[in-house]
């Protein structure tokens, strides 16, 4: 997802302990999202228990449940109504972002409805686990994204390229640095204090993804006067979110959709709110995706979606 260029070192165990906060509650809610996804059920049903489980946990909602299908690598969520179901044809990516404090936990998992893509599966998740034990003061950008590549290559596939992972940061859920997902021979250094997320893609199809309507989630952009009063009642709600992507289903629980859809429209227009595309393979291939979030604080590099750590 779009966000500001920005970088907040984690230099005092407070922030530190937000992450780490942050990040269990997105493990847990990623765990439980993935044993309610299952053939019939309702991705809006997920969804939504998703972000109740996330507040359970007594932290917020850092950017809407992405559940995107197949070919769709990101950003999708349904919207207000939505019919749409699993079924047995789906390899389903649940990308997960919790906030405490306004600090970040970021994660996602691919589940395979179909039984006939386990080394996609496989090639994500192995790729993410060899940055949990490369990433490091000292190493490379342009390291990581090399041991990405060539791990989702052993399987078979290829990389998304267009596609990486992201500094963290309070209140913004895409900072810098980016980290990629194959060697663009970056030689910037991970350094102590630094928060990220690493988010490998693999694909059977060309590596590349391009946008696509229609558009879900969106995000305070500029903050600026607007003259329909209709536009206003929503962006005061927008308000809200503190700057973080939000869903038109949110929305939907404060206004009529009617209002919703003409006030985005407007918003969109005037500039006032970014739109986020769903992320679509550019040959229709199928998608793989994992993702964790890590901190390293004091010398020492956490991956605080683990659940196990």
């Amino acid at each position: 997802m779009k966000g500001e260029e920005v970088e907040t070192p984690v230099t005092t165990k407070e922030v530190y302990q937000s992450y780490l906060k942050a990040g269990r509650a997105a493990a847990e809610a990623l765990q439980y999202g993935k044993s309610l996804v299952k053939p019939g059920v309702k991705y809006i049903d997920v969804a939504e228990a998703v972000e109740e489980k996330i507040r359970q946990l007594g932290c917020e909602l850092a950017f809407p449940c992405n559940i995107s299908r197949n070919e769709v690598a990101a950003h999708y969520t349904p919207p207000a109504g939505d019919e749409t179901i699993f079924t047995e044809n789906d390899i389903i990516k649940l990308d997960i972002g919790t906030q405490y404090n306004g600090y970040i936990g970021d994660n996602a998992l691919t589940v395979d409805l179909t039984g006939k893509y386990a080394d996609l599966v496989k090639a994500s998740r192995e790729a993410v686990e060899k940055v949990t034990k490369l990433a490091a003061v000292g190493v490379t950008l342009g390291e990581v994204g090399k041991e990405i590549a060539e791990t989702i290559e052993s399987y078979g596939y290829k990389p998304v390229r267009n596609l990486s992972g992201h500094g963290v940061a309070q209140f913004h859920q895409h900072a810098s640095p980016t980290v990629p997902n194959y060697n663009n021979g970056d030689s910037f250094e991970f350094v102590d204090g630094m928060s990220f997320a690493s988010e490998p893609f693999a694909t059977d199809g060309l590596g590349l993804i391009h946008e696509k309507a229609p558009c879900y989630i969106y995000m305070l952009e500029n903050k600026r006067p607007v003259r329909s009063q209709m536009s206003r009642d929503v962006l005061k709600e927008i308000d809200k979110y503190r700057g973080l992507p939000f869903a038109t289903r949110w929305l939907a629980k404060k206004f009529p959709v009617s209002k919703v859809n003409y006030a985005v429209r407007d918003l969109v227009s005037n500039g006032v709110l970014y739109e986020y595309g769903q992320l679509v393979e550019k040959a229709k291939g199928m998608v793989s995706q994992a993702e964790h979030t890590m901190v390293i604080f004091e010398g020492k590099l956490k991956v605080t979606t683990r659940l196990d750590e």
